[in-house]
């Protein structure tokens, strides 16, 4: 049965219908991308970063990593900034607003010293943008004075965020680099150059794969290739890491979110979500599976809020914040033993040679049954669950408490679907 729910959500002081965005990147690099994003039921989109000079790019620029037959693991791109007039970019801008009042549009800017970037803020003003994004992030520019050479500067960060913000009152938005440690040190410059929210990440600096034939990186561009920024649903798990993070951190209350890196499906944007994100952009997802991936969205956030009781998108922003806590601080008192499902298991020994080879030799195989048995080695990690192939298969069973440990009350995770 079908569900719909008010998803809106305010960012930067800002009615959002929903909270998912086109990236700034080639899926919203032109009018007509962005209408047809915004008629299949987007909220808003971050236009493709608009610099003083037009981009020559290379030919290809794109490259995959795949797993097991599984293709789109990872996702490289050496694409630049836009490679459209200056004008002709804030032209469609202007142009989109104007069809589209109730949808959000950001304009994504990038210069190379603080006149190029004040001249942007004010024509993205100019243009009608509602907010205005600033790319310190991107991993392949040809100048090293742009991009994520920027982003992992500090003082690059807050200077330029105030330049922007000393010629406009459109919210600003900084895109961080992950190619960084620590990303709550730029974020902080940012806020202190006067930046509203944090857009993070942006893709990671990578060589994907070696061609063999070239002796090169992939792609082949003329025999070579070159370092350059790395998505898709590989990257996920580092993009929520620094969301928390800054999330988190007691130096950036009060800057609004929004969430980059893998998103494909509604449980990946609740993921980004829970974690402080009040707005997620997609791009890999988009270049794979078409705009209408956000329908999938819309129903899967609908159908989650039905079920759980919740009548608003901003009850579920940073609900998972507070159960991630500092390793030092876990409870280490007890092991969760895994339980095997001997009429779901097929057989196949994966869990045995994976704990045989790769953990404790914790589990014993008899082969005439094909069955696996746990033996007193088991240290409760979890690593067989983790490769069994059938669906819940192996799940958390018996809490042991360790010796000269007080037993008490502890919460696992039931279902693994």
């Amino acid at each position: 049965m079908a569900v719909k729910k008010d998803l809106s959500i305010n960012y930067l002081g800002l009615k959002c219908e929903n909270p998912f965005f086109l990236s700034s990147s080639p899926v919203g690099s032109c009018y007509e991308m962005v209408a047809k994003s915004f008629e299949a039921g987007w909220g808003g989109v971050f236009y493709k970063t608009v610099g003083i000079f037009v981009a020559d790019e290379c030919s290809p620029r794109f490259d995959n990593n795949s797993k097991e037959g599984l293709r789109w693991v990872g996702f490289k791109n050496m694409e630049q900034i836009s490679d459209k007039p200056t004008e002709l970019n804030f032209e469609n801008i202007a142009r989109l607003k104007r069809d589209y009042p109730d949808k959000l549009m950001v304009a994504s800017i990038m210069g190379s010293d603080d006149d190029e970037w004040k001249k942007l803020a004010k024509m993205a003003e100019q243009a009608g943008a509602d907010m205005i994004e600033g790319n310190f992030s991107c991993p392949q520019m040809s100048n090293h004075a742009m991009g994520s050479d920027v982003g992992s500067s500090p003082d690059l960060v807050r200077r330029y965020s105030k330049a922007v913000t000393e010629v406009t009152k459109l919210p600003f938005i900084a895109k961080m680099t992950p190619n960084i440690t620590s990303m709550e040190i730029p974020a902080r410059a940012a806020a202190e150059g006067g930046a509203a929210g944090i857009s993070a990440i942006n893709t990671i600096k990578s060589i994907t794969n070696i061609d063999l034939e070239n002796l090169t990186s992939m792609p082949v561009v003329d025999g070579k290739s070159s370092i350059s920024g790395y998505s898709g649903a590989a990257v996920k798990p580092i993009a929520l890491r620094f969301i928390a993070q800054m999330a988190k951190d007691e130096k950036l209350k009060g800057v609004e979110f929004s969430g980059i890196g893998g998103v494909e499906t509604w449980q990946d944007a609740l993921e980004f979500v829970l974690l402080g994100a009040r707005n997620i952009q997609v791009t890999t997802g988009i270049m794979q599976y078409g705009y209408r991936i956000v329908e999938d969205m819309i129903s899967g956030f609908s159908h989650f809020m039905d079920e759980k009781g919740v009548s608003s998108v901003d009850e579920l922003v940073g609900g998972a914040l507070s159960n991630i806590i500092p390793a030092e601080d876990l409870n280490r008192d007890f092991k969760v033993l895994p339980s095997f499902d001997e009429d779901r298991c097929i057989g196949c020994g994966r869990c045995y040679i994976s704990c045989y080879d790769g953990a404790h030799q914790a589990i014993d195989w008899d082969e005439e049954r094909r069955r696996p048995k746990l033996n007193d080695n088991c240290v409760g990690c979890h690593l067989c669950l983790n490769v069994c192939p059938v669906q819940e298969c192996i799940l958390p069973g018996e809490i042991k408490f360790k010796e000269g440990r007080r037993a008490g009350d502890v919460v696992i995770k039931r279902h693994y679907e």
